[in-house]
């Protein structure tokens, strides 16, 4: 009879609660444990928790805006700005006054992801209105002035600097902050000393009518009070704040995986030493979050915890704790020690270390677990028996998410057993996610303290600066004008000689010495040596060091590049007038007497398997690299064979220095040398110096031209699996029969130019800008002087989920280009772009002297260049298209792809 007439009144209860008249436009949205929640028209959620067991209410007003919300600039603006409500509102209203005079138990807080303010006072209808009007008040009516802030902040920053006082807190902050590199948690809630003292006004009060708006707020009312009579004040207390117009939009910062221990040491005074350490998991609404929290207890209890027998009762420590951070993004497991300066901190970081490492190694009992469950389970209902503390745990979770969370988490807390505490051991507790923080009393810290800098009105009023650089001439760098400039030489010895004088901005100059030797047949089986020969040129002479060479260039003001390979050597100088014929002595001697000390070559071997061994598993090298063995079939031992990383690594372990010295006396000369020279100089004196140091150096074998004909492939697919990488290259290519001497050659420029060669480019627009699939995509074409190899490859680089659609899209606009050629407009607009790149990159003196260079190379002038640009310009679209249709065939194309397929669950 009793249990009949408990289920009427619930039921009765029910019903009365389903007939309850709601204020106009707001909607019950769901209830749960005698929590109910509402959504009002303006965006401002509320709920609800009465309880009539004690006369008190408490009105808590979470705004869903923490430090996670700040930008650079804008650390402690969420943390400001609670300081700032508790000030004077556009009314006058006095809000510590209020809150002294009603009695309240009040105060707020700043979070990563929220700020809230409440206040709990006596259960009556006054109060609660004045609670909930004062709420409404401080939403959109608050005074955000400077005047205000300027007081305020003194007191923040006393808040700040009492922080600063507590080396444990400073630990935490320093340790948290490298172990999140880019999102926000990293950054304290408190802020910045600077970013305190500097905020402007104007960008607090635009922070302030940003987030603290209804539909960014969630206010919960618990305690003794009538629902009917709660919901009607809430209506009419929010009345008067629409719902606003922008949209706030969400963060969407993820912070990378952590591939690797980071350490943080802190040396301030202090008497006690401490050991933090930090792992990152998952948010606060994820699965794994309940079985974290029973780990945490398992670790850091007192007494029962692992680390607490470990430290606290071996002495070697004198606290220990550990706590699982759940936050609206994946958040952080943290254990902490702390040690009294006679302590061995090296002892208690091992020991810390093994026990955290143990509960994967041991996994934990079903006592530890249940003992675990059991002291969480407590803690959360003894929050729940009490208003007060449920209306202020609200904001935890309502900004973790949804405040459903904390039901949730308490149950998935009971379903928790000793495997998913293991399991959430083993996926997270690992040292490659795990910072390290230790802090070391130092009696005397020394700082390096960082001066403001100063005032550069005051510095600058008297400055006037050296003398002008001189200037250069009015030079037009069209084919023609360079090619009438140009003079041409050519030495007894067989070296050749251009040069293009002109005035130039300081003086400068730029100087190219090109040594070809060998043939074909001299050279099979010593490309590796070759390599190292010329690697090692400028690493020293029989008369200098390494570091006197380097020392030399320096007082030339020169910068100096040599290289060399089985084929040719080559010296590019960059330096001004009056250095110029230092710097081509010292390269001249440089490529004329290399000493290869044993000490350097042994260094660059390591350093060459050093950086093979890092292109093992790079997806952008093995990619492009299976490429090009494809599209050169030639047997090992040629110069043209593409190695493997593990044949290159092969063949530098059985290189020899002997080898490498052999190489030069066998093939270094001047005989068949192009030396080109273009900027401010003297012609003659410059001719002078080239006859007096490479004339005489005769090569020491014939040179006969390396040639590159055409090598017809057949089309093939291949992938690369390359784990753990976050990017993946998709590069597709062919051979092509054409040199730069054949009739379609100015039409394949325009048309590569057109498709993937620049930023305005089809598969640029498309992939990148349209589809928004890859940060890089191009094509390039290629056709060499007088030989017939030409080549043209695709390659795009994207996430490895995304690499499919980037090949499709390659794909398809290939075929389209093909199908439909390319318009009137484009090839108009490409013809004036292509010339104009052309014509900027004969403004820079390096470009000018590698086109000297190359030209002279093969007996032509600028002419060939003024003929090919005439060309270009001629060309019509039917002709482009036509072109690139006799070439570019999509289904002969190789393609290779490299990445983390296997994780993106593509290319199975």
């Amino acid at each position: 009879m009793r249990l009949f007439r408990s289920l009427l009144i619930a039921l009765l209860a029910a019903g009365a609660a389903s007939t309850q008249t709601l204020p106009a436009g707001v909607q019950k949205i769901t209830s749960v444990e005698g929590i109910t929640e509402y959504a009002y028209p303006n965006g401002l959620r509320v709920l609800l928790f009465p309880d009539d067991s004690k006369p008190k209410v408490t009105v808590n007003i979470t705004y869903l805006v923490g430090s996670r919300h700040e930008g650079n600039g804008e650390t402690g603006m969420a943390h400001l700005m609670e300081h700032m409500l508790f000030i004077r509102s556009k009314s006058d209203r006095d809000i510590k006054k209020e809150l002294t005079d009603h009695g309240a138990s009040w105060n707020g807080s700043t979070w990563y992801d929220r700020t809230n303010y409440f206040e709990t006072v006596t259960a009556t209808d006054e109060n609660l209105r004045w609670a909930v009007g004062l709420e409404a008040e401080r939403m959109v009516n608050m005074r955000i002035e400077k005047e205000l802030l300027d007081k305020e902040m003194t007191v923040v920053r006393n808040e700040f600097e009492m922080g600063e006082n507590q080396p444990i807190n400073v630990l935490y902050q320093r340790t948290l902050e490298s172990s999140y590199i880019f999102h926000s948690y990293g950054k304290p809630a408190i802020g910045s000393r600077s970013d305190i003292e500097h905020v402007p006004i104007q960008r607090l009060d635009a922070f302030y009518h940003k987030f603290y708006q209804p539909d960014n707020a969630v206010l919960t009312i618990a305690g003794k009070f009538d629902e009917t009579k709660a919901l009607a004040l809430v209506a009419d207390s929010f009345k008067a704040v629409p719902k606003p117009q922008r949209v706030l939009e969400q963060t969407y910062t993820i912070e990378p995986t952590q591939d690797g221990e980071r350490q943080v040491t802190l040396r301030r005074i202090g008497d006690n030493q401490a050991l933090l350490a930090v792992y990152h998991t998952p948010a606060a609404s994820h699965p794994d979050t309940a079985a974290l929290e029973v780990l945490a207890v398992i670790l850091g209890d007192t007494p029962s915890g692992r680390l607490y027998k470990a430290l606290v009762e071996s002495k070697k420590a004198v606290n220990v704790a550990a706590d699982e951070q759940e936050l609206h993004d994946p958040g952080f497991f943290l254990a902490r020690i702390l040690l009294r300066e006679d302590q061995s901190l090296d002892d208690a970081r091992e020991t810390m270390l093994k026990t955290i490492a143990s509960v994967v190694s041991e996994p934990p009992s079903k006592e530890e677990v249940d003992r675990a469950k059991n002291r969480i389970l407590k803690q959360i209902d003894l929050e729940l028996t009490n208003s007060e503390s449920i209306g202020l745990v609200m904001s935890e979770f309502a900004s973790a998410g949804d405040w459903r969370l904390l039901f949730l988490l308490r149950d998935r807390i009971k379903a928790v057993t000793p495997a998913d505490v293991a399991r959430v051991a083993k996926a997270y507790i690992k040292d490659s996610n795990r910072t390290l923080g230790a802090f070391i009393p130092s009696k005397a810290p020394d700082r390096a303290e960082i001066p403001a800098g100063p005032d550069l009105a005051a510095v600058l009023k008297d400055y006037k600066g050296g003398a002008e650089m001189a200037k250069g001439e009015n030079f037009s760098p069209t084919p023609s004008n360079i090619e009438g400039r140009v003079i041409r030489a050519r030495l007894p010895g067989g070296a050749r000689l251009v040069m293009l004088p002109k005035k130039t901005r300081g003086g400068e100059v730029m100087a190219t010495v090109r040594l070809d030797f060998a043939d074909e047949q001299s050279i099979l089986g010593r490309t590796v040596a070759a390599n190292v020969t010329g690697s090692l040129l400028i690493r020293g002479t029989k008369n200098k060091t390494r570091q006197q060479i380097q020392d030399e260039f320096d007082r030339l003001k020169a910068r100096a590049g040599v290289s060399g390979n089985a084929i040719s050597a080559t010296a590019n100088l960059e330096t001004t007038e009056e250095n110029l014929a230092g710097a081509l002595r010292l390269a001249a001697e440089i490529l004329r007497e290399p000493a290869f000390p044993e000490r350097e070559f042994d260094q660059f071997i390591q350093q060459q398997i050093a950086g093979i061994e890092a292109t093992r598993k790079d997806p952008q090298f093995l990619a492009s690299n299976e490429l090009n063995r494809h599209l050169s079939p030639y047997p090992r031992g040629h110069f043209r064979y593409v190695s493997t990383p593990d044949e290159r690594l092969e063949d530098l372990k059985k290189v020899t220095l002997d080898q490498v010295r052999q190489f030069h006396r066998d093939f270094y000369g001047a005989s068949n040398a192009t030396i080109a020279i273009s900027g401010q100089f003297d012609p003659e004196q410059m001719r002078k110096l080239v006859a007096e140091l490479f004339d005489g150096w005769k090569s020491p074998s014939k040179y006969v031209r390396l040639p590159l004909p055409y090598r017809k492939v057949e089309p093939a697919s291949q992938k690369i699996e390359t784990a753990d990488k976050e990017m993946a290259l998709f590069t597709a290519g062919t051979t092509e029969k054409i040199s730069d001497n054949d009739p379609d050659y100015p039409a394949m420029l325009l048309a590569n130019f057109m498709l993937g060669g620049s930023g305005a480019s089809h598969l640029f627009k498309r992939v990148r800008d349209k589809e928004g699939l890859s940060y890089g995509v191009f094509s390039n074409f290629s056709a060499p002087e007088i030989d017939d190899g030409g080549r043209f490859v695709v390659t795009a680089i994207s996430a490895p989920q995304n690499t499919p659609k980037v090949e499709a899209s390659i794909k398809d606009e290939l075929a389209r280009v093909v199908k439909d050629g390319f318009s009137s407009a484009e090839v108009a607009d490409a013809k004036t772009s292509w010339l104009q790149e052309r014509m900027v990159g004969r403004t820079e003196e390096r470009s000018l002297v590698a086109t000297l260079t190359q030209r002279e190379r093969f007996d032509r002038t600028l002419k060939w260049d003024d003929e090919l640009e005439a060309k270009v310009a001629a060309l019509t679209p039917d002709q482009v298209s036509q072109a690139f249709r006799r070439h570019i065939d999509p289904s002969a194309l190789t393609v290779v792809r490299g990445g983390d397929f296997k994780k993106a669950g593509v290319y199975q």
